[in-house]
């Protein structure tokens, strides 16, 4: 695969403080020619330049690497320093100088992370210069490593977009992927539903009506999680929780509710004491499925021996509805994420459903406007929707 000389130009010229560094330079050496270059085995590619000598080479400019100290900079890792070519030993007769005529030189290696040999900061001049000091030596290497970082961040942020793209994309196609699967289990779910209901009309001997109402409780369960479900991909997709407001009393819907649940749960006590017959606008299907989550989860979690206790009432312009149990408390470590998608508690007990109950029942909250809050103790765990109604 060819190398892409294009995106390194591009990194380099993303870096503000490059025409700085070349400036600093060209001023504290008086070296007329300065440049970053990208050095590989088959090319010299000027990355940035600065060209106070007519060298005539400007971004995106090549020289052939062969032809360079810079390419035996590659294979060595070492700096190269050139005072004067004519008193170096080792390059008085070089071709490299003799081919573009300058008399002092320097260039420092830039690596990249992982020891990723990028190629060099380099300065050219016709006369010779003091170079070889400490200080000047000691600034290229500085800038070299002040390079080599902006190029290690600015790859780094570019892997992670294209990281996050990709989980965007395979959040999309997951989100998608559950809405219809939940969409497609409706029908054969609903014929089902059906099905049980007919029987449940006709005369069965003890044991098979017992079966025919525990089929019927589960295909009510599986249909409250094809909703929950549902909502969660809606909600993910941007379609969000919708409301349908009508105003009308909302303790028929909550006591229907709490009836399903105790014909489910015939071993639980629920204690339910409603005071919501005045109309109110709200969705109160909505509020209602809020409702059996909250419900739902305080049947699993609550203790087995001691009720369920629910209390509704308006206050001013506020519903507040709260339902506590007894039994273990919520740890601390599962609060903050209580209401996050595919959750679930820790504690004793089998965990149930997919863990999207709470998340469904904060967002349907959210929707209208409220919020449910949480307190956990040895002697009672109680959930509180407080939502603004009129």
């Amino acid at each position: 695969m060819a190398h892409d000389f294009q995106a390194d130009l591009d990194a380099v010229a993303s870096i503000s403080v490059v025409p700085t560094i070349l400036d600093v330079i060209q001023q504290s050496t008086g070296m007329g020619f300065v440049a970053i270059a990208r050095v590989t085995q088959e090319r010299w590619v000027a990355c940035q330049t600065l060209d106070l000598i007519d060298f005539g080479l400007g971004t995106g400019g090549e020289l052939q690497v062969e032809t360079t100290i810079c390419h035996e900079i590659r294979q060595s890792g070492e700096l190269v320093v050139i005072d004067d070519v004519d008193a170096s030993e080792a390059y008085a007769n070089h071709h490299t100088p003799l081919q573009y005529g300058f008399k002092s030189y320097i260039s420092v290696p830039i690596y990249l992370r992982g020891n990723v040999f990028f190629g060099t900061l380099c300065a050219i001049d016709p006369n010779p210069a003091k170079l070889s000091g400490s200080v000047t030596v000691g600034m290229f290497r500085l800038f070299a490593d002040l390079i080599a970082r902006h190029l290690d961040a600015r790859a780094d942020i570019a892997d992670a977009k294209l990281k996050l793209d990709r989980e965007i994309e395979t959040s999309e196609l997951r989100d998608q992927f559950i809405a219809i699967l939940g969409h497609d289990l409706r029908n054969p779910l609903a014929s089902i539903s059906a099905g049980t209901r007919i029987l449940a009309r006709e005369e069965h001997a003890p044991k098979s009506s017992a079966v025919i109402s525990l089929m019927q409780q589960s295909v009510d369960r599986m249909a409250n999680l094809i909703d929950n479900v549902m909502d969660f991909a809606r909600g993910r997709l941007g379609g969000g929780i919708g409301l349908n407001r009508s105003s009308r009393p909302l303790t028929p819907v909550l006591m229907q509710i709490v009836a399903e649940h105790r014909s489910i749960y015939p071993d639980r006590q629920i204690e339910a004491d409603l005071a919501l017959d005045e109309p109110i606008t709200l969705d109160h299907q909505r509020i209602g499925q809020l409702f059996s989550n909250l419900l739902g989860n305080a049947l699993t979690h609550g203790a087995a021996d001691k009720p369920i206790r629910i209390g509704a009432a308006r206050r001013g312009g506020t519903l507040e509805l709260w339902i506590a149990n007894t039994g273990e408390p919520i740890a601390e470590a599962d609060l903050p994420r209580l209401f996050q998608p595919f959750k679930r508690r820790e504690g004793k007990g089998k965990l149930q459903g997919l863990g999207l109950g709470l998340y469904i029942a904060a967002e349907i909250a959210q929707a209208h406007g409220g919020r449910i809050s949480v307190s956990s103790t040895s002697e009672e765990t109680r959930f509180t929707l407080n939502v603004p109604v009129c």
